[in-house]
Formats: structure tokens, C-alpha cells, sequence
């Protein structure tokens, strides 16, 4: 697609210095399947803004390339390519155009739609939930309702997606209940994961491998709302807590993260 493009952005000291390569590696977790260039944000932030602008040259699955004039074309050719041929980072560049799309509602979410099972990994997900601040000024009846589906999902990333956009957009006075109903309703043994449970930390960064019970980065999705939610409505939050029917190692990580947390280090999680 437009690794052509990736790479030379790609840092020196990623190439040559391994234990640099490793902790960057360690930190993104893709899966073994997913390569991994070794670009951070801003760099991936400036391609997709000269993609969205300017448009460029894409190499398309098929060997064809396709010149897109603007960031809408890159979309498409995204869309039209196996989200398993994608790397890691063209994954991201594809959530930030959708982001910087200017498009009535119903559009960003069909394109949304064709983006979420393709998130993978937790560094995809959450960078796109993070800066997809025109959630903040959309109908949040329409957002929501666009949630549920993936609050159902199966797969991992999908409900991941939902809870963090839960956790970013939704953690107000009117939504707080509904959220809170929500995650509770989470059905955490139907989940299904690729990511495997090692036990201890392994010396060497091993993709695809998390320190949990499956499905992990769900598991850590809920307890880091939860967390962000007691710095919001500590009250509620506990109240919430101590009647819900979360799994005994949510609470657990929740409480650890609020500990951890400097907003809610001096507030009792339960």
C-alpha cells in the first residue's frame, strides 16, 4: 500500500540499535503476523495529513498502482486491500484519515464500519479512539447505537473499540448509567482472542503474547474506564463496583490502575 512512503520516515536507531527496536516492538505488541516498520505517531500523524491533502501513489494488492488525489482515495484503496497485507503502521495512517475526513455522520461511520475489524492490536485501537475528538460534537443517540454492535462482537479488538470509546466520549452525567450497564453486560467468555497468555516476563519481546487471562486487552479496556470514571464520578463509580457483575480480575486490574493513576491515587476505588 504505501509502505514506499513509511519508510524512509523510519528512524535510524530503530534499524541499527536492537534493544531500542526491542522496547518499541514490546510496547506495540502487534501480533506475529503483523509487520512492524517502526514509526511512532507523529511521523504516521504526518503522512496521513500529506495523504489526506495531497493524496499519493498506492500500490494496490493486485501489483496496480493507483495515484488517489486526496485522502477519500486513500481510503478506498485501504477498504479495497486484505487488512492482513496491511503493516502496523499503514493500519493507523488508515483510522487517522478517517478522523481527518470532513463527511456527515452516517458516512464516517460506514467508513468506520469497514475500519473497526481491522483493528488487531491495542496501539490501533486506541490511538484511533483518541483522536477521533469529532465524536465529542456528533449525535451521541447515533454513536452509541453504532457501539452496540461492536459491544456484542466476539472479537477482541471490536469490543475494545467500544469500551475505550465509551471511556473517551460517553463518561458524562447523562451516559455514565448507560456505560455502566453496558460493561457490565460484557460477555468476557465469548470473547475470542489471538493473543496468548504467557506467565512471567519474557526476556525478548514475543508478539502476540500478553501477561492475563484472555481476552486480555478487553479485560484491561474495562478496568481503565473504570479508573477514568472514579477520577470523573468517584461515588457512582464505587457504587457501580461493588454491585456489578464484572469478573473478579476486572476489579482487580481496575483497582490497580486507579492506584496507579495520579488522579485517583488519593481516591478509593471500592
Amino acid at each position: 500500500m504505501i509502505e514506499h512512503i513509511l519508510y524512509p520516515l523510519v528512524g535510524e536507531r530503530f534499524k541499527t540499535d536492537a534493544r531500542y527496536r526491542e522496547g518499541h516492538l514490546r510496547v506495540v505488541n502487534a501480533l506475529p503476523e503483523r509487520r512492524v516498520l517502526g514509526l511512532h505517531s507523529p511521523e504516521i500523524k504526518q503522512v496521513a495529513k500529506l495523504l489526506f491533502s495531497e493524496g499519493g501513489e498506492v500500490f494496490m494488492s493486485d501489483g496496480v498502482h493507483r495515484q488517489c488525489v486526496n485522502g477519500a482515495e486513500v481510503i478506498r484503496a485501504f477498504e479495497s486491500t486484505p487488512g492482513g497485507m496491511l503493516c502496523y503502521e499503514e493500519t493507523v495512517v488508515w483510522g487517522y484519515l478517517i478522523n481527518l475526513e470532513k463527511c456527515p455522520l452516517d458516512e464516517r461511520l460506514a467508513m468506520l464500519a469497514r475500519y473497526v475489524p481491522v483493528m488487531d492490536n491495542w496501539a490501533v485501537c486506541d490511538s484511533y479512539c483518541a483522536h477521533a475528538k469529532w465524536m465529542a460534537r456528533a449525535d451521541k443517540g447515533l454513536l452509541w447505537k453504532f457501539l452496540e454492535r461492536w459491544f456484542d462482537s466476539e472479537h477482541e479488538f471490536e469490543v475494545r473499540f467500544a469500551v475505550v470509546v465509551a471511556m473517551c466520549y460517553f463518561l458524562d452525567e447523562e451516559w455514565l448509567d448507560v456505560v455502566f450497564r453496558r460493561v457490565d453486560n460484557v460477555d468476557f467468555s465469548r470473547i475470542k482472542s489471538k493473543y496468548k497468555t504467557v506467565k512471567g516476563k519474557p526476556k525478548m519481546a514475543q508478539q502476540g503474547a500478553v501477561q492475563g487471562a484472555e481476552p486480555y486487552y478487553v479485560r484491561m479496556g474495562v478496568a481503565w474506564l473504570l479508573a477514568t470514571a472514579l477520577a470523573k464520578f468517584p461515588d457512582e463509580t464505587r457504587v457501580f463496583v461493588r454491585s456489578s457483575n464484572l469478573p473478579d480480575d476486572v476489579v482487580k486490574l481496575y483497582i490497580r490502575k486507579a492506584r496507579e493513576s495520579f488522579r485517583t491515587r488519593m481516591v478509593a476505588a471500592v
